[in-house]
């Protein structure tokens, strides 16, 4: 949301990241589609995109696959991998996503997404 619907801004994931580093949280992983380490379109545009990669060597940013069949780019569904890896490690689920589809795919993780889902909002940098 950093890009207001207009780019995928980079600098709001980085942001993020400082935010929760600032105040002890040293485990933090970021699932970003690989998708967006290619060069952007002018319909997706992407910025700052030396960030990711900055991100990923850091071990903090992951990307979900994804490949290419008939010319088509096919992605992985991504919200599974956030919801298994916060719930295994106990975490947080930082998103606006509501993921209602998986709370009635598992139980354990109803409850889990019910308590553990840090919904947000940027005001400019912040």
């Amino acid at each position: 949301s950093h890009g207001n619907k207009e780019v995928f801004s980079c600098r709001g994931i980085l942001l993020a990241v400082q935010w929760f580093w600032d105040r002890g949280h040293k485990d933090i992983t970021v699932f970003v589609p690989s998708w967006r380490k290619e060069q952007p379109r002018p319909d997706v545009l992407i910025t700052d995109q030396h960030i990711l990669r900055d991100l990923e060597k850091k071990k903090i940013v992951v990307f979900t696959p994804s490949r290419r069949v008939g010319g088509k780019r096919v992605v992985c569904y991504d919200d599974r991998f956030i919801v298994r890896l916060a719930h295994e490690s106990d975490g947080v689920v930082v998103s606006n996503d509501t993921y209602r589809d998986l709370q009635n795919e598992r139980p354990e993780w109803k409850r889990f997404i019910e308590e553990r889902l840090l919904m947000y909002s940027f005001v400019n940098d912040k």
